[in-house]
C-alpha cells in the first residue's frame, strides 16, 4: 500500500512517516520546506529513512496542482494523509492571504486529485481551534457546531472541513477529519508553546505567562496522534470527524512547572496580556474516537514533557537569534 504524506517533513507529518513505514506500508512525503521555520529541522526530522526502498521524497508545495497531480500519475497512491498546512494562530492574524491559499486552496487540490485518482481514503488534519472560543467543559464533535473560529488559522482548517464533507458526497471518496488538540513533544516548531518556553528557560529570558496562567489546552503527546491518523487510516468512513485529544485540560502554570523541573532550571516568569484569536480553555471528549476508531491516548503529560525535554537537549542548540527578535516584540511592546 502507498500511503501520501503531506507536510510528511513536519512536526506531526514525520511521527506518522514513523508509524506508516514502521508497518511495512510505502511513503510518499511531500513537503514544501517552506521558511515558517528552519528547513533542516524538517530534513533531520526524515534523515533516518531517505535510504529506506520504501520512503520517496519530493519537494512540493500542494499549491502546485499540476506538480502534485504527476506525483499521483507516477506513484499508485491507495491513501492520503494530509497534513500540510500553514500553522499558528497569532502568524495567522498577520497574514491571513498566505492561510487562505496553503490550508484551503492546498486542501481543495488534494481533494480532487484524489477524487480523480480515486483514492481509498483520505484523512485530513484538522484543529481544535475550529471550536472557537467556548465555555464547554469538554469539547465534543458530536454535540457543538464549531461555527465561531476566531483565527484566520481556524477559519482554514473549518473551510477544509466544508471541502472535505463536500469531496466526500459528491467525489465518493472516504474521508475522515481529524481535530487534533495542542500537539506536543520531540520535533515540536520552535514556535510552540512547549519549545519556545524550554528555549527561553535555557538562555536566561523571561517566560511570558499569558494571563494569570490560568488557561487550560489540553495537551497531547505527538505519538499519540500519529497512532490516532493511522487509526482513521486504517477505518474508511463516508465523511466523519474525530477529536484526538489528550481528554485532560492541562494549566499553563503546571506545564511550565514540568519543563522546569525536566530543565532543571527555573523560569523568570513575566505577566503579559492575553492574545486575541487564542482559545484560554480546550478539552476534547474522545468518547467517538475510541468507540468507532478504538483510539485512545497512551502518554501522560508527565511523561511526555520528559520525553520532549530529553530530545530537546539533544538539539544543537536552541534558536537564539530567532528568540532574541521574539523577545523583543512580545517585551517591549
Amino acid at each position: 500500500m502507498a500511503v501520501l504524506v503531506t507536510g510528511g517533513a513536519g512536526f506531526i507529518g514525520s511521527h506518522v512517516v514513523d508509524a506508516v513505514l514502521a508497518r511495512g506500508d510505502e511513503v510518499v512525503c511531500i513537503d514544501n520546506l517552506n521558511s515558517y521555520y528552519d528547513p533542516l529541522q524538517k530534513i533531520r526530522n526524515i534523515q533516518p529513512h531517505l535510504d529506506n526502498p520504501k520512503f520517496s521524497f519530493f519537494c512540493r508545495d500542494v499549491c502546485e496542482r499540476h506538480k502534485m497531480g504527476e506525483l499521483f500519475d507516477a506513484f499508485k497512491i491507495d491513501k492520503v494523509v494530509h497534513l500540510a498546512a500553514r500553522a499558528g494562530v497569532r502568524a495567522s492574524i498577520e497574514s491571513p492571504h498566505v492561510y487562505t491559499e496553503a490550508n484551503v486552496e492546498g486542501t481543495v487540490n488534494m481533494l480532487e486529485l484524489a477524487k480523480t485518482h480515486a483514492v481509498k481514503n483520505f484523512v485530513f488534519a484538522s484543529s481544535s481551534s475550529a471550536y472557537g472560543p467556548r465555555i464547554d467543559p469538554v469539547f465534543s464533535e458530536a454535540t457543538i457546531h464549531a461555527d465561531c473560529p476566531a483565527s484566520p488559522y481556524a477559519v482554514s482548517k473549518k473551510s477544509g472541513e466544508h471541502f472535505c464533507h463536500m469531496y466526500s458526497n459528491l467525489g465518493n471518496i472516504p474521508v475522515t477529519a481529524l481535530r487534533f488538540f495542542s500537539v506536543y513533544g520531540p520535533r515540536g516548531r520552535p514556535d510552540m508553546m512547549p519549545y519556545k518556553t524550554a528555549a527561553l528557560i535555557s538562555l536566561g529570558y523571561d517566560v511570558p505567562i499569558y494571563g494569570d496562567g490560568s488557561t487550560k489546552r489540553d495537551w497531547t503527546y505527538v505519538e499519540d496522534v500519529a497512532r490516532g491518523v493511522l487509526s482513521a487510516l486504517d477505518n474508511p468512513r463516508p465523511y466523519d470527524m474525530f477529536n484526538i485529544g489528550n481528554s485532560h485540560a492541562v494549566e499553563l502554570k503546571r506545564l511550565i512547572d514540568l519543563i522546569e523541573n525536566h530543565l532543571g532550571k527555573k523560569a523568570n516568569r513575566v505577566f503579559v496580556p492575553v492574545q486575541s484569536g487564542e482559545p484560554q480553555f480546550t478539552h476534547a471528549d474522545i468518547s467517538k474516537a475510541k468507540t468507532h476508531l478504538g483510539w485512545e491516548p497512551k502518554t501522560s503529560i508527565e511523561e511526555g514533557i520528559a520525553k520532549f525535554i530529553e530530545w530537546f537537549k539533544l538539539q544543537r542548540r536552541p534558536p537564539q537569534k530567532a528568540l532574541e527578535l521574539d523577545y523583543q516584540t512580545w517585551r517591549f511592546k
